[in-house]
Order: C-alpha cells, then sequence, then structure tokens
C-alpha cells in the first residue's frame, strides 16, 4: 500500500545482535562486552556519542544477560532495591544524567552498592567520561571514576555506509547505492547526524509524497551542517 502523508509506517528499530554492526570502532566494546565476568567487580561503563550504538548494543546484551534496563533519569533511592537481582545483571542508561541530581545520585551509589553485594552485573553507559558529570556525591564520584570504562570510537566510511543502509531499512525506504555513497563521502562520520538525516528525508519525502532523492538529501544536509555548525 503506497504511504500516505496521515500514516506513520516505520517500524521500529531491529536491536538483536544479528542486526548489529561490527567494525574497528566497535570490536573492543563488543569484545568486552561479550566476556562482563572479566570485568572488574562486575562493572562496566560503555561511553560513545550519540547514536554511535551504545543502545543497541546494551539492548541484545541485556536480552543475552536477563539484564533489567533503567535510565538514569527516573532513578531515586525508593526503587533501586527491587532493580537489583542476586546474581542477576542491570543496565543503567545514560548515567551522565545522575550528575546534579542528588535523587538519582544517590540512587546510582545504592546500584553501586547493591550490585556488589549481590553479585549482579552492572552496565552503565554514557555519552562522557564521569569526570564530566557534574557529580557532587564524593562516595559516588570516586567510585566512577575508577570503573572500568570501554570506549566506541569514531565510525568509518564502511560502518557508517552501513548504518545508513539500516536506518533506511528500519523505516522501509528503498535508496539506491549511489545515494549512500554520496551521503558517506559529504557528510560527517556522526551516527547521532546519520539518524537527522535519515529520519529528515523520511519526513520530507513523505510530504512530498515521492521517493528519497539526492536533492532532499543535499536540502537537508546543508541545513543540518549550518544548524550544527
Amino acid at each position: 500500500m503506497p504511504r500516505q502523508l496521515t500514516l506513520d509506517l516505520t517500524t521500529p528499530p531491529a536491536f538483536s545482535r544479528a542486526d548489529f554492526l561490527p567494525s574497528a570502532a566497535n570490536e573492543t566494546a563488543l569484545s568486552a562486552l561479550d566476556a562482563p565476568r572479566d570485568w572488574p567487580q562486575g562493572r562496566m561503563l560503555l561511553i560513545g556519542p550519540e547514536g554511535s550504538g551504545k543502545s543497541h548494543m546494551v539492548a541484545f546484551w541485556a536480552a543475552e544477560n536477563g539484564a533489567r534496563k533503567v535510565s538514569a533519569a527516573v532513578l531515586n533511592p525508593e526503587s533501586t532495591d527491587r532493580l537489583v537481582a542476586e546474581g542477576g545483571a542491570l543496565v543503567v542508561e545514560d548515567a551522565d544524567h545522575s550528575g546534579y541530581a542528588a535523587g538519582a545520585e544517590q540512587a546510582l551509589f545504592h546500584l553501586w552498592n547493591l550490585c556488589g553485594a549481590r553479585d549482579c552485573l552492572l552496565l552503565m553507559t554514557a555519552r562522557s567520561a564521569p569526570r564530566d558529570w557534574g557529580l557532587v556525591l564524593p562516595d559516588l564520584r570516586s567510585r566512577m571514576d575508577a570503573v572500568a570504562q570501554v570506549r566506541l570510537g569514531p565510525p568509518d566510511e564502511a560502518l557508517l555506509a552501513a548504518v545508513l543502509v539500516k536506518l533506511f531499512a528500519d523505516r522501509q525506504l528503498a535508496v539506491s547505492a549511489g545515494l549512500i555513497d554520496w551521503l558517506v563521502l559529504r557528510m560527517d562520520r556522526d551516527m547521532g547526524l546519520a539518524r537527522r538525516l535519515v529520519s529528515g528525508m523520511d519526513r520530507m519525502a513523505l510530504a512530498r509524497k515521492g521517493p528519497v532523492t539526492r536533492k532532499i538529501a543535499a536540502d537537508l544536509l546543508d541545513k543540518l551542517t549550518v544548524a550544527d555548525a
């Protein structure tokens, strides 16, 4: 059925391991996540910029390890006990959002201690190192500064191209290989930008009731480049 302006026929992003795109940019992080029993004290911090693949990696890691997932932004001290299972696993996403929030900081500190006491694996994600989170709780700050860390590197051209193909496929959009190559040569190697580009091109093509074209790509890339400057 043709896509209509009033319909959103996009499908949820595919977050299984089979849909993950291994590359030199993420091989170190992937190896670390695949060996959780080697993590010092059972804790690991995964650091990477927006769109770098953190959410995808923790999604299949959580599925494979039976882990609960929670966003740091909604943490509070009263909820921590039920999040940590004996011998289980827990993912705290966007741990950098706990900075400057007394309740979230205290909750993250409780989770740290509970995971140790209950032999529960703790995987955290963030866009930056703990020193940049604005943590004010001394006990939490010292622990986060010392936690084992692994980083996602910047994507190479091959990975960026593969991510663009996946993002278009997630939205059920068929585009030519030529358009993918054209974008890779002209855009920054920024996964967040790739997501904004594909989302914007989808909306523009839908509004114009036509396919995604190089003209749409060029217009949007110019706008986003100016906006990000």
